[in-house]
């Protein structure tokens, strides 16, 4: 990712962009019970939104993205709620295998980001037994939020066959209600390894 595009997120973090977006997706909160409480990681976390919500929930937490000042919001706010969250500044588009932290995890969170060349290097950092939670922006004609260039949105199956051999515990495609009353369209996966 050049220059031009850190400060482009950097710019629109610091503009406000995103401030009333402080719920978990609604993915993560329905799935949050059923996951076992342990590493988890936060793929282009923004502000920490999700991340915030792991850590709450007794989660050990990395938060990683492109923008500086997306993750000074979120270890502000991690901060005054008293939770320790990893904040990782990297650039996931470049080389995800150097970005992304060498650990291992129990849990892995990855919303509405797409990088089809990141899912590989992610995939190698889900422990065993651990969970991918990934939910994407999905080509559609529908108005609807996120990114009007289909580039920067998944064709229908692609987030699913990306899960190679994972165990799919939920799959779905099609239009969805965030929780701020925005509509969506989303894929929506859930997997765990199973060795």
């Amino acid at each position: 990712m050049s220059e031009a595009e850190r400060d482009k997120w950097n710019e629109r973090y610091r503009s406000g962009s995103y401030e009333g977006r402080v719920h978990p997706t609604a993915l993560l909160a329905e799935w949050a019970p059923r996951l076992r409480t342990g590493r988890a990681l936060d793929v282009a976390c923004g502000v920490g939104r999700n991340a915030l919500f792991l850590a709450a929930a007794g989660h050990e937490v990395d938060a990683i993205d492109i923008s500086g000042i997306a993750l000074a919001r979120g270890r502000d706010t991690a901060a005054k709620r008293q939770l320790n969250i990893r904040w990782i500044e990297a650039d996931l588009e470049s080389d995800p295998d150097t970005a992304l932290p060498k650990e291992s995890y129990d849990l892995i969170v990855w919303v509405r980001y797409v990088n089809a060349r990141l899912m590989p290097h992610v995939l190698s950092r889900l422990s065993e037994r651990g969970h991918l939670l990934c939910e994407q922006h999905l080509v559609t004609t529908d108005d609807v939020v996120g990114p009007r260039n289909p580039a920067f949105r998944l064709q229908s199956n692609e987030l699913l066959r990306s899960a190679g051999d994972l165990h799919v515990l939920q799959y779905s495609e099609g239009p969805v209600t965030d929780p701020d009353g925005r509509a969506a369209a989303l894929a929506q996966l859930v997997a765990r390894r199973t060795a």
